[in-house]
């Protein structure tokens, strides 16, 4: 798709590279761009994701895209995708940093660095507050160099797809918005409304009270979260509610490791850690409340 419509784009292309790097010099043979995402790139960014073993879908790709058009960005060489990162914005208040991905072939060329500077410059001109992200061992030195600092450990765990039972008192239908909007705004901090309502449009969201459960599928393995729960009781028949469906690959769940209670709910479930990342920060402390946040939206979202 981006070597068949390479000629017609590519003074559009150039025009945001000067755009996105001042004075920076660029191949003028055009080998290497920098530039935003758009939805055309969601085949290749699907592959980008896939060669990492990673569990985003194509709608996840558009959801980010939709979301934040002027911060999703990539870098293609010879008209390939190989590059991306991308900057999702809640206000002003926070951002968050995901899908920092190069093709293999390409790694250690700095291009996962030139385009976190660009996030993160593009961040600071809009005046967000906080910038996060949970990083692997293999991305902590980098993001510490750009200025990223510890907060917490975040992890995700699996199991397999045998269902268990569930409350009666779990609703099966979409919660309305008014339902967990405050509730979400007081407990994660900033407002994710319109997340939260695209996730809401792709699987309607179970609720119990004023806690409620989201989930999607995944490439690999059905998603878990986020989740907002007032007791670990309300989050059990939430889980067991959504784990009564039946997909393949099973399920994962990230999950704040300083919520003991989750954990301890994790390991009830049959779940066992998968992988382990390092929340970070940048800019202004902002902590979601731990002890009702039993499973967050992504990596990639926070």
């Amino acid at each position: 798709m981006l070597k068949q419509s390479r000629e017609s784009e590519s003074d559009n292309c150039f025009t945001a590279f000067y755009l996105l790097v001042p004075g920076e010099l660029i191949d003028m043979a055009g080998r290497l761009v920098m530039r935003k995402l758009t939805a055309s790139d969601i085949r290749s960014a699907v592959q980008l994701s896939m060669e990492a073993g990673w569990n985003q879908t194509a709608e996840d790709w558009c959801t980010l895209i939709e979301l934040t058009p002027e911060g999703c960005l990539a870098i293609e060489v010879d008209g390939e995708l190989v590059s991306t990162t991308t900057l999702l914005c809640y206000g002003q208040r926070l951002a968050w940093i995901g899908m920092v991905l190069t093709r293999i072939a390409y790694r250690g060329r700095g291009f996962a660095h030139r385009l976190m500077t660009e996030a993160l410059g593009l961040a600071d001109r809009m005046k967000i507050e906080t910038v996060k992200l949970d990083a692997t061992d293999q991305g902590r030195p980098l993001y510490e160099k750009l200025g990223f600092r510890c907060e917490q450990a975040v992890e995700r765990w699996w199991r397999r797809r045998e269902t268990g039972h569930s409350s009666a008192s779990v609703i099966d239908q979409q919660a309305s918005q008014d339902s967990w909007r405050d509730v979400d705004l007081r407990v994660f901090g900033a407002d994710r409304t319109e997340l939260l309502s695209k996730l809401a449009c792709r699987h309607p969201p179970l609720s119990l009270g004023d806690s409620y459960l989201f989930s999607r599928p995944g490439r690999l393995t059905s998603y878990l979260g986020p989740c907002v729960a007032e007791t670990s009781a309300s989050a059990r028949a939430l889980i067991e509610r959504a784990l009564q469906t039946r997909r393949s690959g099973g399920w994962s769940w990230d999950l704040l490791c300083s919520n003991v209670q989750a954990v301890a709910l994790a390991h009830a479930l049959d779940f066992t850690p998968k992988r382990h990342l390092t929340r970070m920060v940048r800019g202004k402390e902002q902590h979601a409340k731990v002890e009702a946040t039993y499973a967050i939206a992504g990596f990639e979202l926070g």
